[in-house]
């Protein structure tokens, strides 16, 4: 076999080799550089997106509310009267040709949406606690940082850096977690940045044909952790901030440990190594011999960076993102957060559900087992609820344990789980429960145990 291919992959010029890096150390700069505010530690687009939410406050529900409503009418325009504009094209026909569960969704979704904003209906609708929480509090970040990871995550996606990625961690990322090398950085994106940022990311990936059906479900729900900023407001509400470092440490190793075994057991092992819908799947290049891992990266950063649409078609790639998101994830989110909030706050649905766990924290001798007991299921309709619930108990130690599994579960209906359902994403309901109880029966006894260590 000749090397003349691999010797003219590995051949390019300085301004070649610019396109891959500096839109590529932005796009770094921008995701994963964790920077210092007022508020704690944060990544600039997640920092940017704040700015954006609090100067559009007053602005935004109503903007959800009409981007909702706009979702569910071009919906019901491409199901019913299946317009020639519509069919021909790709992008309008995948955002708005749903089936009829997603299309009832999203109906509800703008109706919640609506009763809230102008707080009509039955009050456990709209209240501060359901429909308003998610109106007032969640949709305004979703809608800031859709728009400015929607157009800026070219950056990420488009020059070459998750092939550069790729290269070097490819030996890593399989063995240890299954999944191909490029995922390293989707992965680390997650990690350091922001949850809702990676399974935008991972989304991307997946429609694109870089991920399998297992390799998406994997990453989104194993590696897309909540923020360093919001692990410190948990902290503080439940007044530990003095152990902080001993905290983020016990849930970095309960999240590692978590994503060793997850994707070893279903439901994601169960999950096909297939592509998205009718898109062919792009396998890893293997690294040729000879030829250094940091070597072939770069050959194939830059290979990638040569295809890239210029500005034009990065703007249009960026502004459909957005649309993507705005129209298809948001009607979801109110959707989904609403019901399992009103569930959690006016019936004893997770109060009975956490009774099983009531013995356990009692066996590995967790004090004040009975109230901890409910907070270990709660937190599936919303991450702060566990917070809210234990912040009361007098014991340190088991509000640590409350603030370490209500971190490490990840599956929160009121954020994360309405993402997922409302993305493209290979997971259900009924995958999510199993993994949101999955992760935290593993996570729950390491942090039992480191917390028997500090205290």
């Amino acid at each position: 076999m000749s090397n003349e291919p691999n010797s003219k992959a590995l051949s390019y010029s300085t301004i070649d080799f610019l396109k891959f890096l500096i839109p590529s150390l932005i796009g770094i700069s921008l995701f994963m550089i964790p920077v210092k505010t007022g508020e704690g530690i944060t990544i600039p687009v997640a920092m940017i997106a704040n700015h954006l939410t609090e100067f559009l406050s007053a602005s935004i529900p109503m903007l959800a509310v009409i981007l909702i409503s706009l979702s569910v009418l071009g919906s019901f325009i491409a199901v019913l009267l299946k317009p020639r504009y519509m069919e021909n094209s790709p992008f309008l026909h995948r955002l708005f040709a749903v089936n009829k569960f997603w299309l009832f969704a999203r109906l509800i979704g703008m109706m919640i949406a609506i009763m809230t904003l102008f707080q009509v209906g039955p009050e456990w609708i709209y209240s501060e606690d359901t429909g308003g929480l998610l109106l007032y509090d969640l949709v305004p970040i979703l809608f800031s940082v859709f728009l400015l990871a929607g157009f800026l995550l070219p950056l990420l996606l488009n020059f070459g850096l998750l092939e550069f990625f790729g290269a070097l961690l490819m030996k890593v990322m399989r063995p240890v977690f299954t999944l191909p090398g490029r995922s390293s950085l989707d992965c680390l994106a997650s990690w350091v940045g922001d949850g809702t940022v990676g399974v935008i990311l991972t989304t991307k990936q997946y429609e694109e044909g870089y991920y399998t059906k297992r390799e998406a479900a994997v990453v989104a729900t194993t590696f897309s952790v909540v923020s360093i900023t919001f692990s410190i407001a948990i902290l503080s509400y439940m007044k530990l901030e003095h152990y902080f470092v001993p905290y983020y440490i016990t849930i970095v190793l309960a999240g590692f440990v978590a994503a060793l075994i997850m994707p070893r057991i279903p439901p994601l092992s169960k999950k096909a190594d297939t592509g998205y819908e009718n898109v062919k799947l792009k396998k890893e290049s293997p690294i040729p011999q000879g030829v250094s891992p940091l070597k072939w990266g770069v050959s194939e950063a830059v290979s990638k960076a040569r295809k890239n649409n210029g500005v034009v078609g990065t703007v249009k790639e960026g502004f459909q993102n957005v649309l993507d998101m705005w129209l298809g994830v948001l009607p979801i989110v109110m959707t989904i957060g609403t019901v399992a909030l009103v569930i959690a706050e006016f019936t004893p649905f997770f109060t009975i559900l956490g009774k099983p766990f009531e013995p356990i924290l009692a066996l590995m001798q967790v004090p004040e087992a009975g109230v901890a007991a409910q907070t270990m299921v709660i937190g599936f309709a919303d991450m702060f609820l566990p917070a809210v619930i234990g912040s009361g108990i007098e014991s340190e130690l088991t509000r640590f344990v409350i603030a370490g599994v209500s971190v490490t579960q990840l599956i929160y209906m009121s954020e994360l789980g309405g993402l997922l359902l409302g993305s493209k994403l290979p997971l259900n309901l009924k995958d999510l429960i199993l993994i949101f109880l999955l992760r935290t029966i593993i996570t729950l006894p390491i942090i039992v145990v480191a917390a028997h260590i500090i205290f």
